[in-house]
């Protein structure tokens, strides 16, 4: 074979061989675009933290997600998708006692899943007095609702709305603000240095993540989510 002709030759193939790898990965960027994470009929848009289907402990009725009480946790579910910048409105409501969340903002921490979370708690509920910073509709162990905010008893549905626009995170209960934080501020830092995740570098300063509903052996009810991405 003429030396030329077989370089020309390897050239096109090896050219031919990125192209189809570039059109794959605008498939997977396509494929991966966000979209709502619940359809009120299946777990089509979550896994297990493992990567594997929604099966054992949750399950959907009319809409409605909601995790069983077994004698051993089912564990927490994932997005498949992950999220920067939105609005998501929803309703839960918790069983007696009960003890959940909704996280965003997930991602791995070494061998740690963690996120930004919306405390779903039963505060009137609890065996022991709550923080303030852990009770219902806190941003998890950062920072405390509105002292006044308006909650319906466990085993009622309660309204939660949480909106993330760049570093501005709010959370809102039954129609009314309840929290609001500016990621990575010095008041950021000083709540997180004083809080649970002070040895987790650079905790919630990433700009996307997943979305969990998470598993505390706790009866959990959602509903009725609005998803709404921003630009």
């Amino acid at each position: 074979m003429n030396f030329a002709s077989y370089s020309w030759a390897r050239l096109a193939l090896i050219i031919l061989s990125t192209t189809t790898s570039l059109l794959f990965w605008n498939q997977d960027l396509q494929s991966a675009d966000p979209v709502s994470p619940f359809d009120g009929k299946s777990f089509a848009a979550w896994t297990t933290l493992e990567g594997k289907p929604v099966s054992v402990g949750w399950e959907i009725l009319d809409g409605v997600i909601h995790l069983k009480k077994e004698a051993g946790r089912s564990g927490h579910i994932v997005t498949r998708a992950e999220y920067g910048d939105f609005t998501l409105a929803f309703d839960w409501k918790i069983a007696v006692g009960g003890n959940s969340g909704l996280k965003y903002r997930v991602r791995s921490y070494g061998n740690k899943v963690l996120g930004l979370e919306y405390q779903i708690y039963d505060d009137a509920g609890a065996k022991n007095k709550v923080a303030p910073k852990n009770s219902v509709g806190s941003l998890y162990d950062l920072y405390e609702p509105h002292s006044d905010k308006q909650l319906n008893p466990a085993g009622e549905w309660n309204h939660a709305k949480i909106v993330v626009q760049g570093k501005r995170v709010e959370h809102w209960l039954n129609g009314k603000q309840i929290v609001a934080a500016t990621i990575g501020d010095e008041e950021w830092k000083k709540r997180v240095e004083a809080s649970k995740f002070n040895d987790v570098p650079e905790f919630g300063l990433n700009t996307s993540g997943k979305l969990m509903l998470t598993d505390h052996g706790s009866e959990v009810w959602y509903r009725n989510f609005v998803f709404e991405t921003k630009e």
